[in-house]
């Protein structure tokens, strides 16, 4: 009995906070190792702005009473830099952002990216606050098909295909046709890849290991250089 009320003290002292991008590979990747710490959820559109991201992710720690503190996103645009722990430990993948999470590492996402160009998509973009699409949508809106083309052409720069992370929990093909029609708008070619939770499985789970997430002890803050050593894993 002691021993079950120790396991259930420890498993309340955690929270996760994580990107709204990520909501349904985290509900998943929760379900399949039956954890069940609360969430604080940020919104996706923040990471169009990261000085805005950073802000909302330290209101949020430095209102935090846990033990230890999991951040389910990626570093993305450097916005941790600077960020502190407050009474805990705070364990953040080394992700340059939520697709190298979803595809393993830093290394995979600038493989593929090398390979095929690619801008990548997951569900949770698609339904994002802020992003490409809804930006061409709004310009097309706006200032006419000409000249939102031209916005487009601007935003697309080099990529030549839309990549769609296929993560095995949200029914394929009407994402399929979805990006279809973006890829078709936007004269990308269109692929899918393959994606996985199991970044976010040993987030939850652990050993955290030092090439694959950042520990930051009770009271210290990520640095320049955590960043910098994180683009290189």
């Amino acid at each position: 009995m002691k021993s079950s009320q120790c396991r259930h003290n420890l498993r309340m002292k955690t929270i996760i906070v994580a990107c709204k991008t990520l909501e349904n590979e985290l509900r998943f990747a929760m379900e399949k190792t039956g954890t069940t710490f609360p969430v604080r959820w940020i919104e996706s559109g923040l990471h169009n702005v990261p000085d805005f991201l950073a802000c909302s992710l330290q209101r949020i720690l430095d209102r935090v009473e846990a033990q230890r503190v999991l951040i389910a996103m990626g570093l993305c645009g450097h916005f941790a830099k600077g960020i502190r722990a407050g009474r805990f430990e705070l364990i953040i993948p080394r992700a340059d952002d939520c697709i190298s999470l979803l595809l393993g590492s830093t290394k995979a996402r600038n493989k593929i990216s090398a390979e095929r160009a690619a801008y990548f998509l997951t569900e949770g973009w698609l339904r994002g606050e802020r992003n490409m699409w809804e930006e061409y949508r709004c310009s097309l809106e706006k200032y006419g098909e000409e000249q939102a083309q031209e916005i487009a052409s601007m935003m697309i720069g080099s990529y030549r295909s839309l990549a769609l992370l296929d993560n095995g929990i949200d029914p394929i093909d009407p994402l399929i046709e979805k990006v279809r029609v973006i890829a078709e708008t936007l004269k990308l070619e269109q692929i899918v890849i393959p994606a996985t939770t199991e970044y976010l499985e040993q987030l939850l789970t652990g050993p955290w290991p030092d090439d694959k997430f950042l520990v930051k002890a009770r009271g210290e803050s990520i640095t320049a250089e955590d960043l910098y050593l994180t683009l290189l894993r």
